[in-house]
Order: structure tokens, then sequence, then C-alpha cells
């Protein structure tokens, strides 16, 4: 029988694994920690798709049709009319394994509009849409589990893929638990890691979600794809741990941004795109808002108590919890934070990378997003790509030839230990700290060739050190030894924005600000011995 390990364990992870046990191939899901604790659960605002009721107008060309255009025609049709067409199967899949949807008065899932969208058809579940998908789903997995056809392993982090001549044949893995590496076999390799939010330290998402897995597969031969492309979501705020993100529900049901100009509020938005200016897509908002240079507000208490509590209790709980804000009363202050990364492995339309066997789904896949991802996007594509990965590995005929990783493995182990015994001057979360403030400071939401350059420079100097780090046995071995994949993500990520001469969706350059015919197409950037070397994929040789 065929296997195939997943590594994560979010929606789109659980939903291969799902499908393939399904299919008759058993897998096994590698992650640190249980699905409970994914980023998944976090996300809040819904998922799109176009049902066999619509809001009069509406359909999957629609759909296809502001998602290519959200994502500045980057994203492949071919793919993105998958991903759009499969939607209303994906909601029936989801009812049926147990997630409650917010029901309209005839019984049907009830849709907010969302940014980017020129109709209502984000379906959601409350305000925790993640959170009873990632619940349904985590069952499912149990219920393959006791029929044998999922294991888990946690408390494991992902150290290397098992790669020889373009194909893998496993992964490498660092047991906490045990202190020890264990290599894994199997036909096929799934990455389901996420985005990289670590990069800039405090974002919306989770921190699990580093960048690590990418960047070691980077080095290790995989091509990155768009990495430049990086959402800022427009309206969160900060707390002590993390920045906490005011659902695009709030604009979807009304809420207005506005400044305060000579005592009187000035509904900016509204003033520069007309009536829907609130609901442009968030590249554009986030640079509306970093151009207002001063404090931003949004306004949701003319809706009224009632109507807060049945459409907004989460974002009227948050504002409560952690800023003592009455939002039936007094507006929300916000500003941008990193959100989400379009860019990532590149993968073909089956989800494989340019390494045979190893695969890609969910935030960590470069794909159907493009230059910029519209609201209720991301949740369909963790569903769909875990679908359509699971169904290549599933039908495609099991490997002939094996290979013996032992004494990779064995070399490996040792440098875990040689750099156990390191007395060096820099501490590994201290350089993670001034790596995540470079990128910030030198990647935001505007950015041009001397910010890039200098971001460049710093990360060069970072990487030069990462080697020498003083270990630390107060984290997981894993802080110790991600540093330099890390690290070497973040600089690939610099080169594609500097080499990107041009304002495109969510990479804006002020040296720059037009977008430019020349770069119409996807970065893909590959690691040559240290080198880094991008091109523009014009023949869409990832658009299969």
């Amino acid at each position: 029988m065929k296997n195939a390990i997943i590594i994560g364990s979010g929606i789109s992870g659980m939903t291969c694994a799902v499908k393939l046990a399904e299919a008759g191939v058993r897998s096994l899901i590698v992650s640190p920690f249980p699905a409970e604790r994914s980023q998944s659960v976090m996300a809040a605002g819904g998922i799109n798709a176009v049902l066999s009721n619509p809001e009069e107008g509406d359909s999957v060309a629609c759909h296809v049709d502001d998602t290519l255009k959200g994502g500045n025609f980057l994203a492949g049709k071919n793919a993105v009319k998958g991903l759009c067409e499969g939607a209303q199967d994906i909601i029936r899949y989801l009812e049926k394994i147990g997630t409650v949807f917010t029901v309209d008065e005839n019984g049907a899932p009830a849709r907010h509009s969302f940014g980017g969208q020129s109709h209502k058809r984000t379906c959601y579940c409350g305000a925790a849409t993640g959170k009873q998908i990632v619940s349904a789903l985590v069952m499912e997995v149990r219920r393959c589990e006791a029929a044998g056809m999922i294991s888990r392993r946690l408390w494991s982090c992902f150290h290397s893929a098992l790669i020889k001549d373009g194909v893998c044949y496993g992964a490498l893995f660092f047991d906490e638990s045990q202190g020890r590496l264990v290599a894994e076999y199997a036909d096929a390799v799934v990455i389901a890691t996420g985005g990289q939010n670590a990069l800039f330290g405090k974002t919306t998402g989770s921190t699990q979600c580093d960048g690590y897995t990418a960047g070691k597969l980077f080095m290790q031969g995989a091509e990155l794809k768009n990495p430049e492309f990086i959402q800022y979501h427009p309206t969160t705020f900060e707390t002590a741990q993390k920045r906490m993100l005011v659902s695009e529900t709030a604009r979807g049901e009304g809420g207005r941004l506005f400044y305060i100009e000579n005592g009187k509020r000035v509904y900016f938005m509204e003033e520069k795109y007309g009536p829907k200016g609130n609901l442009m897509t968030r590249d554009v908002v986030s640079r509306e808002i970093y151009a207002a240079n001063r404090e931003v507000f949004l306004d949701v208490s003319f809706l009224g108590k009632d109507e807060i509590d049945r459409k907004l209790p989460e974002v009227r709980d948050l504002c409560k919890k952690y800023r003592n804000i009455d939002i039936a009363k007094e507006p929300i202050p916000v500003a941008p934070s990193v959100h989400f990364f379009m860019g990532g492995l590149a993968v073909r339309n089956n989800h494989e990378t340019n390494i045979k066997n190893l695969f890609a789904v969910g935030e960590c896949a470069s794909i159907y997003h493009g230059a910029n991802r519209l609201g209720g996007n991301s949740l369909l594509a963790a569903l769909y790509s875990g679908s359509v990965a699971a169904k290549e590995i599933s039908e495609r005929p099991s490997p002939e030839s094996k290979c013996d990783f032992a004494d990779y493995c064995k070399a490996e182990g040792l440098k875990l230990e040689k750099m156990k015994e390191s007395k060096s001057q820099f501490p590994v979360m201290y350089i993670r700290d001034l790596a995540a403030q470079t990128v910030n400071r030198n990647l935001g939401i505007v950015r041009d060739a001397s910010s890039l350059q200098k971001g460049i420079e710093d990360l060069d100097y970072y990487l030069s050190v990462a080697g020498r780090i003083n270990y630390d046995s107060s984290v997981m071995m894993y802080f110790n030894y991600s540093l330099t994949g890390i690290l070497t993500l973040a600089r690939a990520t610099m080169t594609s924005a500097l080499e990107r001469k041009e304002s495109r969706g969510a990479h804006y350059r002020s040296d720059y600000p037009d977008a430019d015919d020349s770069f119409a197409a996807s970065s893909i950037i590959s690691y040559d011995g240290g080198a880094y070397r991008v091109r523009l994929d014009k023949e869409r040789e990832y658009e299969s």
C-alpha cells in the first residue's frame, strides 16, 4: 500500500490526509503540536463559494474573474478555475462532516461581502469559521486513525527532506521528546506548514509558522514563487503578544474607515473610491491607511448593539478584552499588519514542486492568489489544495526506486551534537529578533531599492554568524538549527522584491510606483550554491 508523509496538521494537511485515506493511501501527519493549535483555528472571516442559490448576478465565472483581477492576473487561470468550480462541493463536504455554518432565513449558508468581490459569496460559521472546520476535520482524522489509515507523530519538527537526484524519498525530523533525529520514508511528502509569520515577529498569524521548512527546502533545491507578495491586513491592533485581527467582516457589514482632520471625520476610502471604498482589496486599503500618516479608525457603532452582538461578536469581544473598547459606542483604532503570504513553494496545478514526489498545499504553496489574495479564498484554497494533492498522489503509481539515507542522517545528527558545544557570543533568539526587525523595516507596505539593499546586507551578516550561534538549551532544539533556513528564506524574499522593479498588487515600490508589463509574470527564485537566482515565469511553466 502506498504511503505519504504530511508535514503540518492544519486544514490543508488534514484534508490531504483524509482524502488520501478515502483513496486507500496511508499517511503519517507530523507536527510539533496538535491540530487544535494550528494557525487554521484563527481563520475567522469565512470561505468563498458560489452556491446553487447565488446572489443575483453572481456565478462561478464571476468568482474566477474576481480572484484573477484581485491577484493582478498573476495566478494561473486554469488553477483558479478549478479552485472556484470546486468551492460548492467543498461547502457540501464540510456540512457533511459536521461543520456548522451560519444560515439565512431559508436554511442555506448565510454569506458576507468581502473586499475585492463583486457579490456576497463568503460563507461563515459565526466568527469562528476556521475553528469549526478544524474541529470537523479532527474528527475525520480520528475516524481514519481508528481504521489504521492515518497515524500521527507529535512533538516532532521538520529538519530536512530526503532528496536525491531531484526526487524526494521522505523527510528527517527532530523528535523533541526523544532528543534525536528520526527519518521517515514515503512515496510522497506533502508540505502543509503555512506561511512565514516569524520573519516579521508580530503579525496576525501564529509564530509557529516561521518559514523554516520552505527555507530549508529552498536550500535543498525546491524553487520559490512570488515571495515578494506579502499581504497586509488593513485593520489590526497591537497586543503584547501579537497583532489582533479586526475581521474584514466588520467592513463587510458596513464598517467605515476614517481619520480626524480639523476636528472632523474624513472617510478617506469613500472619498477616493466611492460607496464601496471600504471594501477595496486589502493591498489598496493598507496602502491608503499607510499614506494617511495618522491614526485611522474603523467605526461600526451605527449598526447598534443588537446587530453587533449578532454579526460581530468576536470583534466586540476582542476589542473589549484587549483595548477596553465598546464598539457599539466608539470606533476602533486600526493599522495594517502582515497577514498572509501569496508567495511560497512553487507548485504546478497538481501541487507538486519541481522536486518529484514533493508536494506543497495551503498557504506555503504559491498558486491561486497571484499578487494579492481575496478575503475568503484562503480557507477555500487550503481545502481544495489538500484534495488536489491527495488525488494526484493516490492516482500515480508507487515509485519503484528506493534510497538509503543512513549516512546523511548520521552526519546531520553529528552536526546537531556539535552545535551544542558552541560558545559563541550570538544567542539564537537575539539573531531571530534582529532579523525580524530588519524585515519589518525594509520589506514593509512601501519599499524601495535602498531599503531592500540595506535589508539584504543585514541578512547576509546574520547568515554569516548563523553557523556560530550560542546554543540555547532553554528552547527547543528546533529554534537552534532552524535559524539558517529562516534567514535564507528572508534573504530570498528581499532579493525577489529587489528584482521586481514595478508596483503590482501587494508589492509596492516607491521608486517604481507603476505596474510594468515586462514584469507581468510570476517570480521564480532558486538557490544555487549560495547564489539567489530570480527569473520571470513568462512561459507559465508552473501552470501545467
